[in-house]
């Protein structure tokens, strides 16, 4: 899947870094791969030797135990090794780590499989990221280039905004370990929950137009002081991607074209869908009140596991239950990103993968119309810095019970 995501992207494409914050896609690719060699084929191959020292450097993201790593900001600067290298390397570690699958007796393979499953699922995360990247640095192209043809304009049937009525309580959240979660989805413990009521699909393109025609972006009043100063320090007029050009334009991973209004509004950060709650009268959940909402709800089936199957997020299609929860936008929550009760690093370098961010970000449950299928589930924890905007991140209203009815 992820060379399948590179494949229409040219190598100079795949060689921009548009931000700081942003990665060339053959980085990803490389990154992935650099994953498996480092973390598995160090450990576990027979007479293991490093498949190129420098790209053992280059591609380290910010494993600080694992060695030295080149500065993130200056990954666009990379020239070389090219796509077709990059290609080259994940040949050459897909080879050995299948070779050394092969050898390994029962007992080895079981102590692997952790590593292997969080490789992979490591891999996931990145395919998203990789999309995510790409489209903002085909946003700063005159050309407004189209990565990927949209495969069908149908849309369907707009969906009246609803409250679904969620009993409080005593709750249980978290991984159960019956199956792959990261580490920062556990250890399920409980927690209180009150009485809340939580919108049945997400904010649209049409609804957030309204705000910014009621002034959402000039109305102090409705910003938190920190989202406030973004919004003169940078700018901000509407979200992330709309042009104003004889009407209000979207760049996509589709190409540039008008605002469709019944389509979920997206490439907003924290700061904006916190202002756009007040205005609206409500709140941004919790996180823990987005996961009890989101128990029961399938995610899981498809006809094609792993697969990305939109570049885009669609307008919510009718149906039971709380709409749009893992196929359309990653929704930003009112919590902090910090440790469950009880968390603990993990020892050794995977304990760098999650724990040493739980500080100044923000949590958003869900998953996106480019999160894999089957990635996504009700106690995923995804984490931004809230000024943070080039994410598929969208909105998802919630009040107490008794708010609607005053």
């Amino acid at each position: 899947m992820t060379e399948r995501l590179a494949e229409p992207l040219s190598a100079e494409d795949q060689t921009v870094q548009s931000m700081p914050d942003s990665s060339p896609t053959k980085w990803h690719r490389g990154h992935v791969t650099w994953f498996f060699e480092a973390f598995i084929l160090a450990q576990f191959e027979e007479g293991f030797r490093v498949h190129n020292p420098v790209y053992w450097t280059l591609f380290n993201s910010y494993y600080e135990s694992m060695g030295p790593r080149h500065p993130r900001p200056e990954r666009g600067v990379v020239s070389r090794p090219g796509s077709r290298e990059v290609g080259d390397y994940r040949r050459a570690v897909d080879d050995r780590m299948h070779d050394m699958l092969d050898r390994l007796d029962e007992d080895r393979r079981r102590i692997l499989a952790p590593l292997l499953d969080l490789g992979l699922n490591h891999e996931q995360q990145h395919q998203e990221l990789l999309l995510m990247d790409i489209a903002h640095v085909l946003s700063r192209n005159p050309l407004r280039p189209v990565a990927y043809p949209e495969p069908d304009p149908a849309l369907p049937a707009p969906v009246e905004q609803a409250w679904l009525d969620v009993d409080g309580g005593v709750v249980e959240i978290g991984a159960d370990g019956s199956s792959f979660a990261f580490d920062n989805e556990q250890p399920r413990h409980r927690a209180l929950v009150e009485p809340f009521r939580i919108a049945r699909r997400l904010v649209t393109n049409g609804e957030w137009r309204a705000f910014m025609d009621d002034g959402g972006y000039e109305r102090p009043e409705l910003w938190l002081s920190d989202g406030w100063a973004r919004v003169r320090q940078e700018g901000w007029r509407a979200p992330l991607y709309w042009i104003e050009d004889d009407g209000w334009h979207e760049h996509t991973l589709h190409g540039t074209r008008p605002v469709r209004m019944d389509e979920p509004v997206v490439h907003v950060s924290h700061y904006e869908a916190d202002a756009y709650a007040a205005w609206a009268g409500a709140r941004l959940p919790t996180e823990t009140e987005w996961e009890v909402a989101a128990m029961g709800l399938a995610h899981e089936p498809s006809a094609d596991p792993g697969a990305i199957t939109s570049h885009h997020p669609r307008p919510a299609m009718d149906g039971p239950g709380m709409l749009q929860a893992y196929d359309a936008c990653w929704q930003w929550t009112s919590s902090a990103y910090l440790p469950y009760p009880g968390f603990r690093v993990a020892d050794g370098a995977v304990g760098e993968y999650n724990g040493k961010f739980m500080s100044g970000q923000m949590v958003l449950r869900g998953g996106a119309c480019v999160t894999p299928r089957g990635h996504a589930r009700s106690t995923y924890r995804n984490f931004f810095p809230p000024q943070c905007r080039w994410m598929f991140s969208g909105v998802r209203l919630a009040t107490a019970v008794d708010a609607r009815d005053a």
